[in-house]
């Protein structure tokens, strides 16, 4: 086993490479610095005169220390494995909370439908019936329509059936068995009792509405996307009228779509790192992998154990996500299958299948980043952050497609944007370094490409790439800009673009300037910096609309945060670097600062997957104040 080094360096060596209980330290000096990292030397040529390379000496220190005993080992795994399963346990309490609450809620509104004054009686607080799913027909309902509670109920009471009418007459038997007798004498039945609106909430002066003969209705939009709306403020009832079930169908292949990606691209991966931890073994090469090794533990084959161990947060994290998900796709099916009111007409529309494709490329993510903790290179390293491109891609998919659920993405292009990102990553990481042709190239496709999908995302699909693209262009811009200086008809839309622009264009001067080595961080950073911009446009759209952030995923966006923070904290401690020499990069090793058997990375594999799925809590909950408003009350954005 042997290796380079400057300074410092570290080999673990294991009792079963060495049979005979006893091993040689050999130091090898070599004849010059290049070998380590250092410049190779002009000696002038002089015939018949020795080169004075001057007086240089390096005292060396050899200690030899005992490794990590199995109880660390086992204490290690042990560490792991709570901590993430306690996840589990606290999603369960939270499911019987939640469960315990809906009961109770549902027994009060049923109460408080009998009789209101009976719900004083029980020393409970009055409850509306309309903040209960399930309720009787709403006054004032109007799908479609933009009148704030004026209109009529006749076409939802025809559309719930005969079972809401026969309620009334029913709920004071229904309820009598319930109650002690001694309070069924206060109980009185409201016959005829009106509901307010379902969604009524506070409006801005900005954003208000207009009446339906001022807007084209979209019933072609099944058909054809390119329809001049006069409206200024869309709702997601506009954008949410095609068949849920072409639309179920569609997300769902965002999942199976992921999920043959992942087989196809993991399996080479994991046959190549075998490959390299092979050749580490047979030839004892350890310049080939870049490890901390003052904290690297072996275990079989693998050089390194602890820092695959420590990506299982990835795994089952991200298949407690897609039960969460599981279960609350079940509990939608359900109020669907009640044709629950909410479910049907109200809130954002419930489509699961870009959430199982994120879960499933978070337990990808832990595959492939242990697959390159095997052998950590710089030609393995674009494993670790393929999947991360997917995640940020999904995730801004995502936000888009709670206020467009109609003209979202479909699985098809979504997944071969993502492809071309992936091929410009292992062309950054083949042909990357200082390569200034390259760079143009990239730049130059960077910018267009923003430019392109910034028009997709004002114009909301309304336009076309073809020919007369050009000829569109000018006369936009002499029309809006020359002819008649007109503001953007979408000007909040235009704000979020316009900084995106500033900087994406940025970072494309910055990687056309610096040049940077690390191409495929380069390139994760572009598409986390757009995720962040997109998110914070949403929040504050959200809030400016007149919508809260209910409590729970408010406490997920601060804890997220936070634990973010300490992510990249010890993210960028620089354990190792494949940016320089082996050698060089040993200067960087540190011991392990936890159990005494993970060092700063593995702390950092821990707390990124508990911040990643904390992030994907935060997406899946952060509209849950909708359930019970009407979608011709909820804006696009």
């Amino acid at each position: 086993m042997y290796q380079t080094m400057t300074k410092k360096a570290a080999i673990t060596v294991q009792r079963k490479d060495f049979p005979s209980n006893s091993f040689y330290v050999v130091v090898v000096v070599k004849t010059e610095d290049q070998a380590c990292g250092g410049s190779l030397p002009f000696y002038p040529f002089v015939e018949d005169d020795p080169v004075d390379q001057g007086h240089r000496q390096k005292t060396l220190s050899v200690l030899v220390s005992q490794a990590v005993t199995s109880e660390a080992y086992v204490g290690g795994m042990l560490f792991c494995l709570g901590i993430f399963l306690s996840f589990y346990l606290l999603t369960v309490l939270l499911a019987c909370w939640e469960n315990w609450r809906q009961r109770k809620k549902t027994l009060l509104v049923a109460i408080d439908r009998a009789c209101p004054e009976s719900a004083s009686l029980l020393g409970h607080p009055r409850v509306l019936a309309d903040s209960f799913p399930g309720s009787a027909p709403y006054e004032g309902y109007n799908y479609g329509s933009f009148d704030n509670g004026s209109g009529s109920t006749d076409g939802l009471v025809e559309s719930t059936g005969s079972g809401d009418h026969s309620y009334n007459s029913q709920g004071h038997d229904q309820f009598k068995r319930r109650l002690p007798s001694g309070q069924m004498r206060q109980l009185c039945i409201a016959m005829d009792r009106s509901f307010d609106p379902v969604g009524t909430r506070p409006r801005l002066d900005s954003m208000s509405s207009v009446e339906e003969d001022d807007y084209d209705t979209l019933t072609d939009i099944d058909s054809d996307k390119n329809v001049i709306r006069t409206k200024q403020y869309l709702c997601v009832a506009d954008l949410a009228r095609k068949d849920k079930r072409v639309l179920r169908k569609k997300y769902q292949i965002y999942f199976w779509n992921i999920a043959t990606i992942a087989v196809f691209y993991a399996l080479p991966v994991v046959q190549l790192v075998i490959t390299y931890q092979t050749v580490v073994n047979v030839t004892g090469n350890q310049d080939i992998c870049y490890y901390n090794f003052l904290c690297a533990h072996p275990l079989g084959n693998l050089s390194a154990f602890n820092n695959i161990l420590s990506n299982l947060g990835y795994i089952l994290l991200g298949l407690l996500f897609l039960l969460i998900i599981l279960q609350r796709e079940i509990n939608h099916n359900r109020a669907l299958m009640r044709n629950d009111l909410y479910a049907l007409e109200c809130g954002i529309p419930k489509h699961f299948g870009l959430f199982y494709a994120m879960g499933t490329a978070l337990m990808m993510e832990g595959l492939l980043s242990a697959c390159y903790h095997v052998c950590p290179n710089y030609t393995n390293f674009q494993f670790d952050t393929s999947f991360m491109y997917m995640i940020a891609g999904l995730c801004m998919l995502k936000l888009y497609q709670k206020r467009h659920p109609d003209i979202n993405a479909s699985a098809y292009s979504a997944y071969a944007c993502l492809a071309i990102v992936i091929f410009f990553s292992v062309l950054g990481v083949v042909f990357g370094k200082g390569n200034t042709a390259f760079w143009i190239v990239f730049s130059v496709i960077h910018i267009i490409s923003t430019l392109l999908l910034s028009t997709q995302l004002y114009y909301m699909g309304r336009w076309k790439l073809d020919s007369g693209i050009f000829r569109r262009i000018l006369h936009v811009l002499y029309t809006d800009c020359i002819r008649q200086c007109s503001g953007p008809l979408y000007t909040d839309r235009m704000v979020l673009l316009v900084m995106g622009n500033i900087i994406n264009w940025s970072l494309a001067a910055y990687g056309l300037i610096m040049r940077p080595n690390d191409f495929a961080s380069y390139l994760l950073a572009i598409g986390i910096c757009n995720l962040l911009l997109y998110f914070a446009f949403y929040i504050i759209m959200k809030l400016r609309s007149g919508e809260r952030i209910k409590l729970i995923p408010l406490l997920c966006i601060i804890c997220t945060s936070v634990v973010w923070g300490f992510a990249l904290f010890f993210f960028f401690q620089g354990l190792s670097t494949w940016q320089k020499t082996p050698a060089e990069s040993r200067e960087h090793n540190r011991d392990c600062i936890l159990l005494d058997f993970f060092d700063d990375h593995d702390i950092w594999h821990f707390l990124s997957s508990i911040a990643m799925f904390g992030s994907f809590l935060v997406l899946l909950t952060l509209d849950d104040d909708l359930d019970t408003v009407q979608r011709d009350k909820i804006y696009v954005f």
